[in-house]
């Protein structure tokens, strides 16, 4: 029996871990259909279905999902055993995958991402925006972004950017029709812009002041699940809305804005990037986060 090469196996793995030919190849840099013809001939070559295929949808048969979970530790001793040879020699190089929400992205790409590019031209840099918290050890992720109190306890955490915090904004022009709120309740009469999680839920509102807590289930006639879109339509008069500081910078600065209860929003652990610790730390991965120590993030 022929055996699938470590290219062939890697496209499995990709195709296996987003459920998806399309996005498989859009990380992998290979086409679609050669991916297709690959597993087609792993199916082939191995005497299993690895996949059960809809015109719809596939998913993983049970063969198919052992075959990930051996492959999986195949090719993170692989890529280990590589990185040792990388550290040993001190070559930074290679793709470096981060998995990380859209405001996180955004904030490396103006402060470390030009430094690092620049100082280290031989990488490629793999940014996913994703609003969920994903596993990225199984995602094929070097390292994920996201805000201290949703990094995993197993994970080595490195805080970056300071503090974070979420405030109330609202038009100047909807404060004057419907009045200023004075305490969270008094939201609960006012239009509120809801925000929904990558998870399908509705985010509900936190204060704090002086250590007394409010959570508030805001409501509104306007559910949206990005802050910049948040941040405009509250700018649009559409209502009250709850988001990061940064987003409404702008137009707070402009008087596009105005924020609501800031008393009651304080602030709260920032950003952190975080990587397993059970595993070596690559000579790129090690640069990376040399870079972001020393960079000056807003």
């Amino acid at each position: 029996m022929s055996r699938p090469s470590l290219t062939d196996l890697s496209g499995f793995v990709a195709v296996a871990r987003h459920l998806s030919f399309r996005r498989a190849a859009e990380l992998t840099g290979v086409s679609r259909s050669t991916l297709s013809h690959a597993v087609i001939d792993m199916e082939r070559e191995l005497g299993v279905r690895l996949f059960n295929r809809t015109t719809r949808s596939i998913s993983l048969t049970e063969a198919g999902a052992e075959l990930l979970r051996r492959t999986t530790v195949l090719l993170r001793d692989y890529d280990e055993a590589l990185d040792a040879m990388a550290n040993a020699s001190g070559i930074v190089g290679g793709t470096l995958r981060i998995n990380c929400t859209e405001t996180a992205a955004n904030r490396l790409l103006a402060g470390v991402v030009p430094v690092f590019l620049r100082q280290h031209p031989q990488v490629a840099l793999d940014f996913v925006t994703d609003g969920r918290l994903v596993d990225i050890v199984a995602g094929g992720f070097d390292a994920g972004v996201r805000l201290r109190d949703s990094v995993p306890k197993d994970m080595v955490a490195v805080p970056f950017g300071g503090a974070v915090r979420f405030i109330a904004v609202a038009s100047p022009d909807y404060l004057a029709d419907h009045g200023m709120p004075m305490v969270p309740d008094d939201l609960l009469r006012h239009r509120c812009i809801r925000h929904r999680l990558p998870s399908g839920k509705v985010h509900r509102w936190d204060f704090e002041k002086h250590g007394q807590e409010a959570v508030i289930d805001v409501s509104g006639a306007l559910t949206l699940d990005n802050p910049r879109l948040m941040t405009e339509a509250a700018a649009n008069g559409l209502g009250i809305a709850f988001v990061p500081e940064n987003a409404a910078r702008r137009q707070i600065a402009v008087g596009g804005l105005l924020p609501v209860l800031a008393e009651w929003c304080p602030e709260m652990p920032g950003l952190c990037l975080y990587y397993p610790g059970h595993r070596q730390v690559r000579a790129t991965l090690r640069a990376f986060i040399d870079t972001l120590k020393q960079a000056r993030i807003d």
